[in-house]
């Protein structure tokens, strides 16, 4: 069974996505939006730095604190339309969130009606038309 680009990327729609740019950035929450270009919408989008090792210079061990074992840079970005131009690759991190609206909300009560109140309809039906 064949699907088309589209149908396979609604299927991803509210999932957590994490998206590989060309400069090797890489962005990752709630995947909301895209278009045919692949513009992509991500909300609430973090965005995932990787940077180069540094080489020790010398053999020698330097005493007192080391640097960050992990250089990696994070920080939180929002809401996030990204070009399709830019876009490596696209992986699944989660699915979306289960709903918790419906859940919370109290069930709507209906009035009760206390009499039956008959359908308005034309006021006289077995009158003729006047016509002018």
């Amino acid at each position: 069974m064949s699907m088309s680009k589209g149908s396979k990327m609604l299927q991803y729609i509210n999932y957590r996505m994490r998206v590989t740019i060309q400069d090797g950035r890489q962005l990752a929450d709630k995947f909301m939006a895209f278009d045919c270009h692949m513009n992509l919408v991500l909300g609430d989008c973090e965005e995932f730095r990787n940077f180069p090792q540094p080489k020790p210079t010398s053999t020698v061990a330097v005493a007192g604190p080391t640097t960050a074992t992990n250089p990696d840079s994070r920080r939180s970005l929002g809401l996030v339309l990204l070009r399709g131009e830019g876009v490596v690759s696209m992986t699944v991190e989660g699915p979306p969130p289960p709903d918790d609206s419906r859940a919370r909300r109290p069930p709507r009560l209906r009035p009760l009606r206390l009499r039956h109140r008959p359908c308005r309809g034309p006021r006289n039906p077995h009158r003729p038309l006047v016509q002018a």
